[in-house]
């Protein structure tokens, strides 16, 4: 079975600490994108507001070696176990879910 990209090209990736296993962020993928990953080992995603393929630390440093990559049972959304170097939330913070829904509201 073939991945299936929404109509835009893209796939939603989950990107999780391969040893922790925390939940890092959630960004997404053209078939560019994964074809970088899986060529140079580290993650590649597509910037939906800036509409250009970019490396996960390209600017901060913040790399994310890509050790194994998994598909969902439909095929529609992928999981990277990573080895984060720094952090992963552009805020500093680990993993971009540090807050819970009660303390924005």
């Amino acid at each position: 079975m073939k991945l299936r990209f929404d109509e835009r090209g893209l796939i939603p990736v989950v990107v999780q600490d391969v040893n922790t296993k925390e939940v890092l962020m959630l960004a997404y993928a053209n078939e560019e994108a994964i074809r970088k990953t899986l060529e140079t080992g580290y993650a590649h995603y597509w910037s939906r507001s800036r509409n250009k393929l970019w490396m996960k630390g390209e600017t901060s440093g913040n790399v994310q070696k890509v050790i194994e990559i998994r598909v969902d049972c439909d095929c529609d959304s992928l999981l990277y176990l990573v080895e984060q170097k720094g952090v992963a939330c552009h805020t500093g913070n680990y993993s971009c879910f540090y807050r819970r829904l009660e303390e924005i509201e």
